[in-house]
């Protein structure tokens, strides 16, 4: 068709360029006869042949317009509708450059109660603290509290505790007798019982529930009556040997034996080697063992000599007598911070879980028998059970933590939780006249906790039942250039946490 149109051009040009014919009315044909009607009229009208071409093209390509797709165009085939397909939901992307809103935190309780002038008294020295609430175990305030210092008394709690679960709150210490090797001797074995006396039975020591030395000797003379082959008992010997090692550590100041607060440590002694057995506080003898045989001596009667040796294996027993149970010990450690009790329990641990007998096991001992209650003791460093050496080394951290085990009663922690001295009374060292005086009394009956003195610091150390219901643990340690006004800087601060309680601010 393209073809077709190019001939009829070059015709019509070279036909009459000037002035047409006019080109006559063609006569409408049926479809097919358009050609022989076009060639019949060019016979007849020559000279307008230039004129019919154009006419007959001009016709053809409007019949090709009109019969587009039939006879004169190529056939097309039909295109097919697409078939629908889902449309996926988009998987929404991150702009990695564009930031993203951060999650919106819960508000943090903001904290407003201060304690700051309290804490900056120059009376606290250097000054260590922390306070936890019991409930949550969050921190509410802390200074140095992850810093192992001395302790002074406050190692008694570990002492305790320690003891509470390796020994058991029902142990109680032995002392006994046994028929000597030799003929007409025995022999008193100490079992690390520090609180027998030598008072006659119904007396009343410091130690309530002491066994008694003439209770023993009635015991052991009637079992030696009782055999008439026994020759007269002329021979005492005394076996200390359960406690290895110095009886008296040598970081210790011999002050506190001769001002009456300790006594030198061995497994035979009686009323805690005191001068007078009803004084808390009475000066101690260089000579435990000693003493202790010859108030024993003296209950058999008859006895020509005392010397120092071990019981021979396998001997017949003639008599025995237990002191009081360790939550009676626990107590008297506690209550009035008695130091040769703490020191009883810390080697009886040290023995009983295997680490030894001496000063050196203590260490060993007594953070095995803490490792029952799961609070880290790394960093903590024993040296007695008592709290005198200045080497004892504790943060506060670790005693906030082990209080709200001690405040929940865990496991055999009862009776230390019932000993502790309550200020303003009614008993123990927080009861004393200058202990929670003026402002500091209004934590009276609320603050539950162990005293602590030596000649480099003074500490506190337990629990607060707050003004607005909070219970706390805390730990104040005042260490280094201090003296005994110490304490009552200790106690106004333990006062300022009993009245802010969880709002307690660490600013």
């Amino acid at each position: 068709m393209a073809d077709e149109t190019d001939d009829g051009a070059q015709t019509g040009a070279s036909a009459a360029p000037d002035a047409p014919e006019p080109t006559p009315a063609v006569e409408q044909t049926p479809r097919g006869g358009i050609l022989t009607s076009v060639r019949s009229f060019a016979k007849r009208h020559r000279l307008g042949l230039g004129i019919a071409a154009g006419v007959v093209a001009f016709a053809l390509l409007g019949t090709g317009a009109v019969l587009a797709g039939t006879s004169i165009a190529t056939p097309v085939a039909p295109v097919a509708a697409p078939t629908p397909t889902a449309t996926p939901t988009p998987t929404p992307t991150v702009d990695p450059a564009r930031p993203r809103p951060a999650v919106l935190a819960a508000p943090a309780h903001v904290r407003s109660c201060s304690v700051a002038e309290l804490a900056a008294d120059g009376r606290l020295g250097s000054m260590q603290a922390q306070v936890r609430n019991a409930a949550t175990g969050e921190v509410l305030y802390d200074r140095g509290g992850g810093t192992p210092s001395r302790t002074a008394s406050v190692m008694k709690v570990l002492t305790t505790a320690a003891a509470l679960d390796v020994l058991g709150p029902d142990f109680r210490a032995a002392t006994t007798v046994v028929k000597g090797a030799e003929p007409g001797s025995v022999v008193l074995v100490g079992g690390g019982d520090l609180t027998l006396s030598r008072t006659p039975s119904g007396t009343r020591t410091v130690y309530p529930g002491a066994a008694h030395l003439d209770d023993l000797a009635a015991q052991v003379r009637a079992a030696w009556n009782a055999d008439p082959q026994n020759p007269p008992l002329t021979k005492l010997i005394l076996d200390s040997s359960l406690f290895g090692g110095p009886e008296w550590h040598d970081s210790w100041d011999t002050v506190e034996r001769d001002e009456g607060y300790m006594s030198q440590i061995t497994a035979l002694q009686v009323d805690g080697d005191r001068n007078n057995p009803g004084a808390e506080t009475s000066t101690r003898s260089s000579d435990p063992i000693g003493r202790a045989g010859d108030a024993f001596a003296s209950e058999l009667g008859g006895i020509q000599t005392i010397e120092r040796g071990t019981a021979p294996g396998g001997t017949q027993q003639l008599g025995q007598v237990v002191s009081p149970t360790v939550a009676e010990l626990v107590d008297k450690a506690l209550i009035v911070s008695d130091n040769s009790v703490a020191e009883m329990l810390a080697r009886l641990v040290a023995i009983h879980t295997g680490a030894g007998n001496s000063f050196d096991a203590i260490n060993a001992g007594v953070l095995q028998g803490l490792a029952a209650y799961g609070v880290d003791t790394a960093g903590i460093h024993i040296v007695d059970g008592s709290g005198l050496s200045d080497f004892n080394a504790v943060p506060p951290s670790y005693l906030t933590q082990l209080f709200v085990k001690i405040e929940a009663r865990e496991g055999n922690l009862g009776p230390l939780r019932d000993g502790l001295p309550i200020a303003g009374g009614p008993r123990g060292s927080l009861s004393y006249s200058d202990r929670f005086t003026g402002d500091a009394s209004v934590a009276d009956g609320n603050v539950f906790a162990k005293t602590g003195w030596i000649e480099t610091g003074y500490t506190l150390s337990g629990i607060i039942h707050a003004q607005d219901g909070a219970v706390l643990t805390f730990a104040i340690y005042a260490l280094d250039d201090v003296d005994d006004s110490a304490k009552q800087a200790i106690d106004a601060l333990t006062a300022g946490f009993f009245r802010c309680g969880d709002n307690l601010s660490n600013l």
